[in-house]
């Protein structure tokens, strides 16, 4: 790895003008409708003196797989504005680098492999893909969850633009590097398109060599953890340990609250659409609404960060549980939706399982109005339970609106005694 005296060796160059970065193989299958051309003019190239193939120069393959939430929110984008966005490119193969340029330094990629442009034909699919929209790439040497959600919520920002065709971004995540050879490689990727370099790196070393390499080659980049640990560091007086969550080496991983978010999934589990409900005064948070208003997925995303959750399905003709009414009122929360939304995800819901079109008024507008209304009287009868509409919004978006009430309920915070909604 990049020591902190020569994190980048004098060798390794950024490309020189007229030149540029050869093309990955898996990135830059040729054409299979162009024409064959014939090879270019090389210079002659001295034969290595040594064996002809050493096992330990096999090439091996980097793979660089695209952000599926961020690619499913870029496309859906897309095909709003009536455009159309190329596949991005998935992987790429990438050679080892050559031995360690000293004694006791990690071994660094020593020369960037340039080729004579070849003009227009020479551009490959992924280059095609990558003038589509701006590419960003997203490096971290964990999971890259936290780069991901941070790029998720900053796009949200410039949603006004990107449903225009001159403002669309195509998204790549690259986890687990570890390793300097894979960090240059996506670097030297990234010079090649254009695109900007987000990076989530916990080793100071690792960030510093993809600040310097990104700065060398003109990449324009940011660090997103960078700022914040150092933040955390001098508020405490503590220095960061610059290893990754991700890293084996970690201690005691299955701490407390692993064990206590598996609890909570469980429970959850267990008690989804109002199954066992001598069990409500167990949960930590109670959701309470029709059907399709998203109560499932919502109960497991909150279980995931350790509540125990239960929801409770509003069904006309059937009176809810006495349970519900004898826990305690401040868990409870009541969520709602738009007729019209919620008429289109039953329908979608009903033909998915094979009873749209039949004699049901499950998918109807005057049952789901009815439904909604009953919802809304049972909602007025208990004004201690805050109500949420979920139309529009992400379930980070509702969760976030569940917890922070929750926590303030759980602080003692002052609330309104009347049915509000948010």
């Amino acid at each position: 790895m990049i020591g902190g005296t020569n994190p980048l060796p004098s060798l390794l160059l950024p490309p020189s003008p007229g030149r540029r970065l050869a093309p990955v193989p898996a990135l830059c299958a040729p054409d299979p409708g162009a024409a064959p051309r014939a090879p270019a003019a090389q210079s002659p190239v001295p034969e290595d003196p040594g064996p002809a193939q050493r096992p330990e120069e096999t090439p091996r393959s980097q793979a660089l797989r695209a952000s599926s939430q961020l690619s499913r929110w870029s496309r859906a984008r897309a095909l709003r504005s009536g455009r159309r966005l190329g596949r991005a490119a998935l992987s790429a193969p990438m050679t080892k680098s050559p031995p360690s340029l000293s004694e006791g330094s990690a071994a660094v990629v020593s020369a960037v492999a340039v080729e004579e442009d070849g003009g227009d034909d020479d551009v490959c699919l992924a280059e095609r893909d990558a003038a589509a929209g701006k590419a960003i790439y997203m490096v971290s040497d964990g999971t890259g969850w936290t780069a991901e959600h941070s790029v998720n919520a900053a796009l949200g920002q410039f949603e006004h633009c990107l449903v225009d065709s001159g403002c669309a971004v195509n998204t790549h995540l690259f986890s687990g590097i570890d390793d300097m050879d894979r960090l240059l490689e996506i670097i030297k990727q990234a010079a090649k398109e254009g695109a900007l370099v987000l990076y989530t790196l916990a080793d100071p070393s690792m960030a510093e060599a993809t600040k310097k390499a990104c700065d060398l080659w003109g990449v324009p980049s940011t660090d997103v953890l960078g700022p914040t640990i150092e933040a955390i560091a001098s508020h405490i007086g503590v220095a960061p340990s610059g290893i990754p969550r991700s890293s084996p080496s970690r201690k005691n991983q299955l701490s407390e609250d692993y064990f206590q978010r598996i609890e909570a999934i469980d429970f959850t589990i267990k008690q989804d659409d109002g199954a066992q409900p001598q069990n409500l005064n167990r949960a930590d948070i109670v959701l309470v609404g029709v059907s399709r208003t998203g109560k499932t997925p919502l109960s497991i995303y909150l279980a995931q960060k350790g509540y125990k959750v239960a929801n409770v399905p509003i069904v006309m003709g059937v009176d809810l549980p006495k349970a519900l009414f004898e826990i305690n009122q401040d868990k409870i929360f009541g969520l709602t939706i738009n007729p019209v939304v919620l008429q289109a995800i039953r329908k979608t819901r009903a033909k998915a399982l094979g009873f749209y079109g039949h004699k049901n008024n499950y998918a109807e507008m005057e049952h789901v109005r009815q439904e909604l209304d009953h919802a809304n009287r049972i909602f007025a009868q208990n004004p201690m339970w805050p109500v949420i509409e979920v139309t529009g919004k992400a379930i980070e978006e509702t969760a976030a609106v569940v917890v922070r009430i929750h926590h303030d309920r759980k602080q003692k915070c002052s609330m309104p005694r009347i049915s509000k909604r948010y």
